[in-house]
């Protein structure tokens, strides 16, 4: 069964009707170039302390350096850390080594194809990957929740050349989800912009999008 991922969760009660609705994984939104959800650490760790330990606890980090992402997930407390810019796999296997049964998660943006190089670079010093449709190549960089979906061919094409678990991201709603599952055959998908309105999480639009998604499980 293809996991669910709500990402940019801003309280307490976001995190609840996620997991009331059927998400086993929520993301938490720390500091960002550019993009929606960024919360303060002090609140990720407010919220990861009450979500249940069935249920994922995703932190969303820009950093860059093994020092400074281990500083700031002593504070956040999340159970998966979620790189969403590239960093060297000397930094995720230090990650690795340093915070023994936290998941590393490297974020792959699916800008053109050189990004399925990355991926299978990646394989090997990670947990999971997650694609998803920014481009850190830009002046401010976009590290996620663009709302836009990418290439979906490439995205299948890293998850049949990996052996490690791959979730998609990029654009996903309850109009899109069953064709993105079905071309991509993903571990689990990602979803932010596709369940909200205004930028807050819309119950009436995660019914909708886990009754079709439940549909064809």
């Amino acid at each position: 069964m293809t996991k669910v991922k709500i990402c940019c969760i801003s309280s307490v009660e976001e995190a609840e009707l996620a997991i009331k609705y059927g998400a086993s994984a929520l993301g938490l939104v720390s500091e960002m170039p550019s993009g929606p959800g960024v919360i303060s650490e002090k609140k990720i760790s407010e919220i990861a302390d009450k979500i249940p330990p069935a249920v994922s606890s995703f932190l969303l980090t820009s950093k860059l350096t093994s020092n400074d992402i281990i500083k700031q997930h002593k504070i956040c407390g999340t159970n998966v850390i979620q790189l969403v810019d590239w960093v060297e796999k000397v930094t995720r296997l230090r990650l690795k080594a340093k915070l023994p049964g936290i998941k590393i998660v490297q974020v792959i943006h699916m800008y053109d194809e050189e990004p399925v190089k990355l991926a299978i670079n990646a394989a090997s010093s990670s947990d999971a990957l997650l694609l998803d449709s920014g481009n850190p190549n830009l002046g401010v960089k976009e590290l996620g929740g663009t709302g836009k979906t990418h290439n979906w061919d490439l995205s299948k094409e890293i998850v049949e050349r990996v052996d490690i678990p791959v979730f998609l991201a990029g654009g996903l709603n309850v109009e899109n989800i069953a064709d993105a599952i079905k071309h991509v055959k993903p571990f689990g998908v990602d979803l932010c912009n596709g369940v909200r309105t205004n930028g807050n999480l819309d119950e009436k639009k995660l019914a909708e999008f886990f009754k079709v998604f439940n549909k064809f499980q």
